[in-house]
């Protein structure tokens, strides 16, 4: 038989259950924001402009924006009301354009030097076309020596040896041209006598084209497979792939996937001075591994708010 406390207490357990209830079953406030709406930039201060546009002609030209310049893209810029598609067209027109300019023969001229330039300081510390003239040099006297002293595999070796260093000084223009791709710019670094003066024998090789391209060191049994393939003339695997000497290892991994995501990370170092997140790492290298285009990828870097300096400017 129930007490009379334990029928006092009911009535108020019951109310309280029925409180908590109400309260979970409210209904959350929905706030509605347009979707697609382009971002608003009307108020952004013309020193802003005037920075981005600064920071175009440095990064993809290695200068600053003359006068003319400078008043003529933040004109444009702040016409289009800094859309996307005006931030597109500048950036096209400094990769791309073929018409004259003082001093740089033309932005598309300026632009492959200073990838050129960018690429050799990642990969060969920044070394000189007057120093890999150098080389060209030496190597050409040597292989002609050999060759008229009878030493026909000394000859062949400097033959071979002058031919990489020939490619590595052409792979501005045959870039340029669309002769070749980026990957191909990529393993023209790796696979000159300069790289191997810079990283001596084949485990400093192999650990230091790791580092350069992947921003890490190999796994043991990597570098294992990788050893056997660059020192051995051996046949082994690495990321799947099967190769037996240094040109195989190194096209393997040029055009890993982890290639491909090195080189994201290297344009979001040098353009935003930070990692990309995980989910931009992963959008960018799968559209990168399809079409290898590195002025797309940077096109996409450089026309975001972010790097443009508006990621504040319509919150």
């Amino acid at each position: 038989m129930a007490t009379l406390s334990t029928y006092s207490i009911r009535p108020f357990h019951c109310l309280l259950v029925a409180l908590l209830l109400l309260a979970a079953c409210k209904k959350e406030e929905v706030v509605v924001r347009p979707n697609n709406q382009a971002p608003d930039y009307a108020g952004v201060p013309t020193v802003v402009v005037q920075n981005y546009v600064n920071r175009l002609f440095i990064d993809l030209l290695g200068r600053e924006p003359v006068d003319a310049e400078m008043n003529t893209e933040v004109g444009a810029l702040e016409s289009a009301g800094l859309s996307v598609a005006a931030r597109v067209a500048l950036v096209n027109k400094l990769m791309t354009s073929t018409a004259f300019v003082e001093g740089d023969s033309s932005y598309k001229q300026a632009y492959y030097q200073r990838q050129y330039e960018a690429f050799k300081a990642r990969f060969l510390e920044g070394v000189s076309d007057e120093v890999i003239d150098g080389y060209i040099d030496n190597a050409a006297q040597a292989a002609l020596a050999d060759s008229l002293g009878g030493n026909g595999q000394g000859a062949s070796e400097n033959k071979s040896a002058l031919q990489k260093l020939l490619r590595l000084k052409n792979s501005r223009t045959d870039f340029r041209d669309g002769l070749i791709s980026v990957n191909e710019v990529v393993k023209r670094m790796l696979f000159n006598a300069v790289y191997d003066e810079i990283n001596m024998n084949s485990f400093n090789f192999v650990n230091a084209s790791f580092d350069n391209l992947l921003f890490r060191f190999p796994t043991n049994a990597e570098f294992a497979a990788s050893y056997s393939m660059v020192d051995g003339n051996s046949s082994a695997i690495l990321f799947g792939q099967s190769a037996q000497n240094k040109g195989g290892y190194l096209d393997i991994l040029v055009n890993s996937a982890e290639g491909h995501e090195g080189l994201v990370r290297l344009n979001y170092r040098a353009f935003l001075g930070r990692e990309p997140s995980t989910y931009e790492a992963y959008q960018m290298t799968s559209a990168f591994q399809v079409d290898h285009d590195l002025q797309r990828m940077q096109r996409t870097i450089l026309t975001g708010d972010e790097y443009a300096g508006l990621s504040n400017t319509n919150n």
